[in-house]
């Protein structure tokens, strides 16, 4: 299946450098406590112990930083959603299941910490690598899915694949953005049940 990892974000010194992970653990909990907005790379330097010209060995930027966070947040939905997805090999059911994980691991992640959503809203609405990456991923897993149900004769095969994928994608979206599943919470419930079940009916052949 299509992969594009949103883990490649701005960043510098070595890739595997324990500092790197240690400065991406205390902003973490920093940004958590205080708020992204709110905090500077000066605070972040004075919390680790770090100076800051030091952080910025190994990040140009706050929203690098963010970026790292951000992208480690993204990887856990789309390794719960190809998970949810591989647990069966019927492409309708595959479909029900992104709808319903994808939405159930947004909701879970973006509204337990109410601070480090501050970084997933930034993350939106600046539309930040990571970001992209993920949708990108998110719409070549829904192709996949398509491409498989168009060969075991589930899926309709008249509309462009690329059409029909960014269709589905665009259904799904309000529940994979933070700044769109904010107004949707009363319908996370049921929202991937219905809305799968009507997008599969037109996906009939």
């Amino acid at each position: 299946m299509t992969t594009n990892s949103p883990s490649t974000v701005p960043a510098r010194g070595p890739a595997d450098h324990e500092v790197r992970s240690q400065i991406v653990a205390a902003a973490t909990e920093h940004f958590s406590r205080y708020g992204y907005e709110k905090t500077a790379v000066s605070d972040l330097a004075k919390a680790i112990g770090f100076s800051k010209a030091y952080i910025y060995k190994f990040f140009e930027s706050k929203q690098a930083i963010g970026e790292m966070i951000c992208a480690n947040c993204l990887l856990e939905i789309v390794a719960e959603v190809r998970g949810a997805v591989a647990e069966t090999d019927q492409p309708p059911e595959k479909l029900r299941r992104m709808f319903r994980s994808i939405t159930e691991a947004s909701l879970r992640l973006f509204s337990r910490d109410r601070k480090l959503y501050e970084i997933a809203a930034s993350a939106a609405t600046e539309q930040w690598q990571a970001v992209r990456a993920y949708e990108e991923d998110v719409r070549g897993l829904i192709a996949d899915i398509l491409r498989e149900g168009r060969l075991s004769g589930d899926f309709e095969r008249k509309t462009p694949l690329d059409e029909t994928a960014l269709a589905v994608y665009l259904v799904l979206r309000p529940f994979m953005n933070p700044l769109l599943l904010q107004y949707s919470f009363d319908y996370t419930a049921e929202a991937p049940t219905h809305l799968s079940s009507l997008v599969l009916r037109s996906l009939s052949p």
